[in-house]
């Protein structure tokens, strides 16, 4: 017999072992190959849970189909449609201004004057809300000087392109201030004596309205509103201002206003109200007419503003003051330099009022302010005015320094 070589001595143990790995290896895969019964179990498992996952995508699917029907549901009501849903917060806007005051005359003063929010909300192209509230020198209750007022509270309607219409509370369409009162876009820390004692700015009343464009740069007011309510031993018109508040109602006052804008920078106006009874039906009834016009003008650098209005009141009791005839008006030239930091701004004006201009006795205010106004931006101001005040004899006249920062939004 051959004897065997090393390498062959060293290659049967690897070979053996390698065969008894495999034998072993087929014995061990076939003792835990599953027996037909528990594969048919696992099958059936399996098959449970594709159903379930089934069911699961099948709720989910349907849920995204609703929504989606919702979606498409609410974009079709939506004002914009397009499928694309827009949030009432899209549609509604905030704003405001205030004012505070310091007043260094016969008695020194600081006070922040006014605290405004405007909220507007569009219900849609056509339908619009508009609303104004005031917070009035700063503190209110218990021994504050302040009101809370709400100034505008209307719904506005679009009836064609040209026509607009509206109900609720609103401020009347009279004067320069009247309508547009907000810091930046007036001189002076204090609004004007005539726009105060004679329209009493600022004038709000509940009723309706409309707003006409006429072409050619010309515009219609009409409103019919709630009226004032004067104390019998004054007329004092500002003093009949009942604000809406459980206000009586017996007896209307319609306003109209013709308005040209035709120009660029240039307002001309004139309106006239008419009251069958300031005294809302007291024993002495009386009639009153209200008539304004002013120009308001600005051309580049220079501003005017001029305005006159007058009250006519039609009774024994009114003219038995002399109050049956209460006028003012007053005219403010300006001029505006642009600058680098902003513009700047140096006015004057000259007011006259007469609330018993019925008598034969002088009664007139005059009042000439002269001063600056600083506008580091457009919705911004800083002000400084001189305030000479010359009342009738027996009166206190006040001459004044007034400083004032405002802000609108």
């Amino acid at each position: 017999m051959k004897q065997r070589s090393g390498q062959q001595k060293r290659l049967f143990p690897l070979t053996a072992l390698a065969a008894a790995l495999l034998t072993g290896g087929a014995a061990l895969a076939q003792d835990q190959q599953p027996s037909p019964e528990e594969m048919w179990r696992i099958i059936q498992q399996q098959q449970r849970e594709i159903e379930s996952l089934k069911s699961r995508q099948s709720q989910t699917d349907e849920k995204v189909e609703a929504a989606g029907e919702r979606i498409e549901e609410v974009a079709a009501k939506e004002p914009t449609g397009g499928g694309m849903v827009e949030g009432w917060w899209n549609r509604t806007s905030i704003g405001g201004y205030g004012e505070l005051h310091y007043n260094a005359g016969r008695q020194d003063e600081i006070d922040f004057h006014r605290f405004i929010l405007f909220v507007s909300h569009e219900f849609s192209d056509r339908i619009r809300f508009q609303s104004e509230i005031e917070f009035e020198h700063s503190l209110t209750g218990g021994d504050g000087p302040g009101e809370v007022e709400l100034e505008q509270a209307y719904l506005e309607f679009s009836l064609t392109d040209r026509i607009q219409a509206k109900a609720g509370l609103f401020l009347i369409p009279v004067g320069i201030l009247n309508e547009t009162h907000e810091p930046p876009t007036f001189f002076g820390v204090e609004r004007n004596i005539v726009e105060t004692n004679v329209i009493p700015t600022t004038w709000w009343e509940g009723g309706a309205g409309a707003r006409a464009d006429l072409g050619g740069g010309f515009s219609a007011d009409v409103a019919v509103h709630s009226g004032l309510d004067v104390d019998l031993s004054t007329f004092a018109i500002r003093g009949g201002r009942k604000k809406v508040a459980q206000a009586p109602a017996e007896d209307p006052a319609v306003t109209g206003r013709l308005k040209w804008t035709g120009m660029p920078g240039v307002e001309l106006a004139v309106t006239a109200q008419y009251q069958d009874d300031l005294t809302q039906g007291s024993a002495t009834p009386t009639s009153a007419t209200l008539l304004e016009t002013h120009a308001a003008i600005r051309r580049g650098p220079l501003w005017l503003r001029a305005l006159y209005a007058r009250w006519d009141l039609d009774s024994d009791a009114a003219k038995a003051l002399g109050r049956d005839k209460q006028y003012g008006w007053y005219v403010e030239p300006a001029y505006i330099f642009t600058t680098g930091k902003g513009d700047v701004g140096f006015f004057a004006r000259y007011s006259e009022v007469d609330n018993t201009a019925g008598d034969s006795a002088d009664s007139k205010m005059r009042q000439t302010d002269v001063g600056v106004n600083y506008w580091p931006h457009p919705q911004v101001v800083l002000k400084a005015d001189y305030q000479m005040l010359d009342v009738p004899a027996g009166q206190f006249g006040d001459d004044r320094i007034n400083l004032g920062v405002g802000y609108m939004f």
